[in-house]
């Protein structure tokens, strides 16, 4: 087969695809009320939590917002109780918790990225935050999802032996542990490592499986000893198991967002750098596990990345994030609030 119908067998095997997925369309709503980048989303009880924010000179926010969509109305919460950034969340019986993260590191030092082995339960319904047992390893920028009653805990990026910071200048790595949580017993155990070790990745869960999409390897700069990739990993907590290479996500990206409603994981926002051109991307590319294919759907209004994403009803909702790539010098926050209407 030639490369040219190799090409062209693909891109019909992609929209024969996009069939089985909602065709949906873009709604703007109530514009987020303290644009950022580096926000984190998450949903329980029908409402959607906005977490982090980062200001300039990599200080850390740590704002809390609750978004309800029966009134289209953001409420500011109580703050994190730890301001930090590239934290991981995920929802469980109707509370969100979240683990690791970065901070500056202390007074008189230079800005950089600090890892912290932090972990924390957020109880929308009080507003209160509780203290869990810390996460075994230090890291930044991971991803968590939710399988069955555990949680599992994914790449990230951390520090070298002898450093304590994470910084563009610096060698640092990325992380491939994976960390299972048991909130009943308030313990961690190590499992399977994800075969290719990332930060700045997304996931999502279909049929008790974790699907890692792309995200960075090497460091945790997208402008400074990284490479966006598309790689999809899928891992079994059943078996504890990763299974062979996924379909490659069409835009290789990190630093998305994404949501997984109907068996399917719907993935916007993100940024990328050459040495031509930095840029952030407003493509909206949706995965079915089932089939292993993907379809591309119509474009999020606004490109941008750090943004916060998640499913609330048959939404996709993405808010804020920075319209330019990091290490520009420049901040253009938005305060965006896009949401995809998935199905009936």
């Amino acid at each position: 087969m030639t490369f040219m119908r190799a090409v062209m067998v693909a891109l019909a095997c992609l929209t024969c695809a996009s069939g089985a997925f909602a065709q949906g369309k873009w709604t703007k709503l109530a514009a987020f009320p303290e644009p950022a980048e580096e926000l984190l989303g998450a949903s329980a009880g029908g409402k959607m939590y906005v977490f982090c924010g980062l200001a300039p000179g990599w200080n850390p926010i740590g704002m809390v917002y609750e978004y309800d969509p029966a009134t289209d109305k953001w409420t500011k919460k109580k703050p994190m109780p730890l301001a930090s950034h590239h934290v991981s969340f995920t929802e469980y019986k109707g509370k969100i918790y979240a683990f690791g993260g970065f901070v500056l590191p202390p007074k008189g030092q230079p800005a950089a990225w600090v890892p912290i082995d932090n972990a924390w339960e957020y109880d929308p319904a009080t507003d209160n935050w509780k203290t869990l047992a810390p996460l075994p390893t230090k890291r930044g920028s991971p991803v968590a999802v939710t399988v069955g009653d555990k949680m599992y805990v994914i790449g990230g990026a951390t520090t070298l032996p002898g450093s304590t910071a994470v910084h563009p200048a610096r060698p640092h790595y990325s992380v491939g542990a994976v960390e299972e949580y048991d909130p009943a017993a308030n313990t961690w155990r190590a499992r399977a490592p994800i075969p290719t070790p990332r930060n700045h990745a997304t996931a999502g869960v279909v049929s008790g499986k974790v699907y890692v999409i792309g995200g960075r390897v090497g460091g945790a700069f997208v402008s400074s000893g990284s490479s966006n990739v598309g790689i999809v990993e899928e891992y079994d907590p059943a078996t504890d198991a990763w299974g062979p290479p996924r379909a490659r996500m069409p835009s290789a990206r990190s630093a998305m967002s994404s949501g997984t409603w109907g068996g399917k994981i719907y993935v916007t926002g993100g940024e990328g750098q050459d040495y031509v051109t930095m840029f952030t991307f407003r493509t909206l590319e949706a995965y079915d596990p089932a089939s292993n294919t993907w379809a591309t759907l119509p474009s999020m209004p606004v490109s941008r990345h750090g943004l916060a994403g998640a499913v609330v009803g048959n939404r996709l909702h993405m808010v804020s994030g920075d319209v330019q790539s990091a290490g520009t010098g420049v901040h253009v926050h938005t305060d965006s609030h896009d949401a995809y209407e998935l199905g009936k």
